[in-house]
């Protein structure tokens, strides 16, 4: 059976949800990269640009809307599970599938770091 999950008037699959948040995490990340073109994209506070720029563009995907001080906590927890991780898939999916499964109240309220 499919998991499918309302997007908007969508209903998307599961794996198009990954893919379309690994693709708005892949347009971030470059323009993270254009906005630090001088340190050729090197930001050691990335997380914050990131939260600034992803905020009111990923509600839609995560069916809520976090703060920006949640939403860098949860890029950096992912961040830190794929260092650690190492998985095989690019960091655009693995961050997606990572924020897709921590579940719509943890993204809004936890503060512990979820295994992927």
């Amino acid at each position: 059976r499919e998991n499918l999950v309302a997007k908007g008037d969508l209903t998307m699959t599961e794996d198009v949800r990954i893919t379309e948040l690994a693709l708005l995490l892949l347009d971030t990340g470059r323009g993270h990269h254009d906005a630090f073109a001088a340190t050729k994209g090197e930001d050691p506070e990335w997380p914050l640009w990131y939260a600034k720029y992803l905020q009111g563009r990923i509600d839609s995907y995560l069916g809520t809307g976090p703060t920006r001080s949640k939403l860098v906590q949860c890029l950096v927890d992912a961040d830190e599970a794929h260092q650690t991780q190492r998985p095989d898939e690019p960091w655009p999916t693995f961050y997606a599938r990572y924020l897709l499964g921590l579940g719509h109240e943890e993204v809004q309220t936890s503060n512990k770091p979820h295994k992927v």
